[in-house]
């Protein structure tokens, strides 16, 4: 009879543990497809609030130039770039099409055909991903200080 027993014990602990197993499995699986969601999301945020706040800059513009220079001092803030390098450069002159194409777009004129403001995004953005191997979205990822607590 113990015979009987054991084995009966180890078929529901075998089963016990396929379970467990299956459990953890879809736990990963979901904890790794909220993360993705959760950074689509976020980029997508991310993209909503810079395209907005330069299309705003761009409204204010005079001219062409203006809303260039205007929009980039906006991307340059939002990105804490207080400086500019070659590298830094080839970026600002890349999404320069984006705000020439959100201009186009707000403002458009009869001589001029308007692009996409969407296609130019999506255009900097795999331009950006190929370049530097990582989304352009990151570059908002800001770090808070750890701040001391201080009791007043």
């Amino acid at each position: 009879m113990t015979v009987a027993t054991t084995s009966f014990l180890e078929e529901l602990k075998a089963a016990a543990d396929r379970a467990a197993a299956a459990e953890m499995q879809y736990r990963r699986e979901a904890a790794a497809r909220t993360a993705q969601l959760e950074k689509e999301r976020a980029f997508a945020f991310r993209r909503l609030n810079l395209i907005n706040a330069v299309t705003g800059a761009v409204r204010r513009a005079e001219n062409e130039e203006t809303a260039v220079v205007d929009g980039l001092a906006l991307l340059r803030d939002k990105v804490n770039w207080s400086t500019v390098d070659e590298t830094r450069n080839e970026v600002l002159s890349r999404f320069s099409q984006v705000i020439v194409a959100i201009l186009r777009e707000v403002a458009p004129s009869e001589d001029e055909s308007s692009g996409s403001v969407a296609d130019a995004l999506a255009e900097f953005e795999a331009w950006y991903l190929d370049q530097r191997r990582n989304s352009f979205w990151m570059l908002f990822e800001q770090e808070l200080p750890e701040l001391p607590l201080v009791e007043v």
